[in-house]
């Protein structure tokens, strides 16, 4: 069940709407921008319903996993064992999909862009909630993308990918979100 309270929702409108300065330290900007990216990571988990088979009892923590290099640096550090809905959020962090098997949220490094179509095909019937900052994913089957729009941070979400993942995203996140259909068609906020 999703958490429908104002504060959360206020969350994700803020995160959505802020961007990130440019600035010559581009180590600073970077890290910045994956702080950002970390806690839109965080608030997935409060936007988006798995299947009750995700979890196979209450004990099972939500996974969030990290395949390829990882750009979080200590972004992540933050919101590492969280609860959200009784569950504690783990992170792990993989250099194979073959590993991935348990993760509910898989973030997919920029590093991994060649392997895109392999990491994709194996995860395809998984209900794996599948995430990058790449040109292209939601396209190619990924569910939710972080883009760079007018130096903001914005998501395009397939929402094919996600029903065929058996996983429901909350109308306030597609509501701010660029919907991208199979076939080619793109809705903008």
């Amino acid at each position: 069940m999703l958490n429908k309270t104002p504060g959360f929702i206020v969350l994700v409108i803020f995160c959505l709407m802020l961007g990130w300065v440019q600035s010559p330290y581009a180590e600073k900007t970077a890290s910045r921008e994956y702080l950002i990216k970390a806690g839109f990571l965080y608030n997935f988990a409060k936007f988006v319903e798995w299947p009750e088979d995700a979890f196979p009892d209450t004990s099972v923590p939500l996974t969030l996993c990290i395949l390829g290099e990882d750009p979080f640096g200590d972004s992540l550090k933050s919101i590492e064992g969280k609860t959200f809905m009784g569950r504690e959020l783990a992170i792990r962090r993989y250099s194979r999909v073959r590993d991935t098997d348990k993760c509910h949220i898989l973030f997919i490094s920029p590093s991994e862009k060649k392997h895109l179509p392999e990491i994709l095909d194996r995860i395809k019937d998984k209900q794996v909630l599948s995430v990058a900052d790449m040109e292209g994913f939601a396209e190619q089957g990924g569910i939710i993308n972080f883009v760079r729009i007018e130096d903001r941070i914005r998501l395009e979400i397939n929402i094919d990918a996600a029903r065929r993942a058996g996983l429901k995203i909350s109308s306030k996140l597609l509501n701010l979100s660029i919907i991208i259909r199979e076939g080619g068609e793109t809705i903008r906020p």
